[in-house]
Parts: C-alpha cells; structure tokens; sequence
C-alpha cells in the first residue's frame, strides 16, 4: 500500500530502527577524536582532518582534484573562516566552522523534505500539518492496523513525536520553523533537545518499563542472539564496559543521568580538539592564530586530494553555513 509505504518512510525521520542487530549498534554522539585520528595517522593519513574539516561526505569530491586545485579552493575556505577578515584564523573561527560544516548535512536533510509536510506553503511545519503527512493513514483507518504490530509502533510514536516537537517549539506557537523543524528531526545536534534524545534512548532500550536500562537491556540493544551461540567477544567487553564505566554507582542498571554520560560524554568537544589540533600543526610562527600563508603551506593536512565541493558551494547562499 503505496500510503502505509510513506507513513512508515516518515517515521524513519524520527524513529530508532529496531531489528535484529548482529553488529553493535552505536548511540554515543560526541566521541573522544583522538581515537579516530589514531588510527588515521597510523597510516600517514590526514583524513580525519579532511572529514572534520570539510564534512565526511563532501571531502570525498576532492578525489579528482590536482594540488593546485585544492589550494586554490582552500583559500576561498579560508577568506570565509576568517569572520572579522583581519588576516588571521582563530582556534575559535575554526571550531565556528568546524561545528557548522558538521551541521551542514543535517540542514541539507530537512531542505529536502521539508515541502513534504509544509502541507499550506506557509514556510512552517505545523504539529497538524507534520501530524497528517505522518500519521495521517493510520488515524483515519485505524482498523487497518488492528492485527498489525505496526499499531502499537504508531500508537508509540504518535505521542512522543508530539512530545518531541513541542519540545523543538521553543515560541510554544504549534509551527515549526526551519530551525525549531531541524531540532525535531535531529535533536542530538541541538543543546536544548539533549534531555530529549535521553528519555528517548531510555524509553527505546527500557524493555520492562521499570524507568532504568539494565546490563541485559544495554546488551540486547546492541546484539541479539540469533542461534544461541556463544557472545562475540566485542559483547563480552560491553559487559564489562556496562559494570566499569555505564554503571557509575553500581546499583546494576543506568539512571537517566547515568546514560546521559554514555551517550553524550561532556569529556570532549570534537569541534574544540579538532579546531586546536589543525592550529598547533600549521602554526609556523607559534602565536595560536594561523594566516593563509600557514594554512596553504600545510594544505595537505586541511585537503588534502580530498576535499569538499566548495567550488559549487561558494556560488550558493548557504544560510545554514
């Protein structure tokens, strides 16, 4: 049914997928960089840099592009990082646009569905309007869904999704702006919808309601054993993780506050480290700020022969970036 299609499409938006995991399934959203760059750097690569500092998906198309090319867009980079256009590239400007390119995909993301549920062209998405292009089918053919396990998914979803947009609703007014929608599809990027993304990931991992997630819980949320064979050993060392680090005082299951910690560790700052990373490395003259000369004299560390499509996007009015 090409409806019930859409409506189950729609709430993939907002929805944690649940099926049968064989891999682990990753909810941390700020990790620790240096564990990632390690591994770059262990084979001479600078490509963290490059997805950090471009995006991981636009640093791809620099794949074709000779040195000179890539130079010549870094430097327009550059002339857009360098806000207060004084010459020199802050710690402070870079993690600005570090943490704005991140951002970039997820604006891309709502542009594209956004007509899907401006249902009256006002350049607002009301509840209503989000409501209807989303649960529209099955709130006027609830009888359908009957026998369906689909009919406890809606009738789940329906309230949180309520609870998550009027949470994004920061003026209480029931109509979503660009911004207030970008908060509802992707909280994990805003600060005012953490305490959200945490009662979700309770709610979605809290299998017997009890308001906690304990060590079974936490496991079976990553992996589920499909022919009763032993436990990976990666599950043998979650287990362990679980009783080390996620039960912080070791009373056997997580708080809300306890998976707070897991999934949004306040130890790092990627956008911060990366930013004073790039800078430490290029600053030929040591005085914490780099001038275009430095950047482009470490071109490769930025760049690379990956980069971003930036020659197609300084032609455009990215507001979002």
């Amino acid at each position: 049914m090409e409806v019930l299609s859409f409506v189950c499409a729609a709430l993939l938006c907002t929805v944690l997928v649940h099926g049968k995991p064989t891999l682990r399934k990753e909810r941390v959203i700020n990790k620790d960089p240096e564990l990632s760059r390690k591994a770059y750097e262990d084979n001479n690569s600078f490509q963290y840099d490059h997805d950090s500092f471009l995006g991981k998906e636009e640093a791809k198309t620099f794949d074709q592009l000779s040195p000179e090319e890539s130079k010549d867009k870094l430097g327009k980079i550059v002339d857009r990082i360098d806000s207060n256009v004084d010459g020199y590239i802050t710690t402070a400007e870079l993690k600005s646009w570090i943490k704005r390119v991140q951002k970039r995909y997820v604006y891309e993301n709502v542009a594209k569905v956004w007509t899907d549920y401006d249902l009256n062209k006002d350049n607002k998405i009301s509840w209503e309007e989000y409501k209807q292009a989303t649960y529209g089918y099955y709130l006027a053919n609830p009888e359908e869904f009957d026998e369906s396990t689909d009919q406890f998914s809606f009738k789940k979803m329906l309230p949180r999704d309520e609870r998550r947009f009027k949470t994004a609703d920061l003026n209480g007014d029931l109509a979503a702006d660009r911004e207030e929608f970008t908060s509802f599809l992707h909280p994990e990027e805003f600060d005012h919808m953490r305490d959200t993304v945490v009662l979700e990931t309770l709610e979605d991992i809290d299998k017997n309601g009890d308001g906690h997630v304990d060590e079974d819980e936490y496991i079976t949320d990553m992996f589920a054993h499909e022919d009763g064979g032993p436990e990976p050993d990666w599950v043998k060392t979650e287990r362990e993780q679980f009783s080390d680090f996620r039960d912080l005082n070791k009373d056997g299951k997580m708080d809300m506050e306890e998976i707070r910690h897991w999934i949004m560790p306040q130890d790092y700052d990627h956008a911060q480290a990366e930013a004073r990373h790039l800078v430490y490395e290029s600053d030929q003259d040591k005085d914490e700020m780099l001038t275009k000369e430095e950047i482009l004299e470490n071109w490769n560390m930025f760049v690379g022969s990956q980069a971003t499509n930036y020659g197609e996007d300084l032609t455009k009015n990215h507001d979002e970036l």
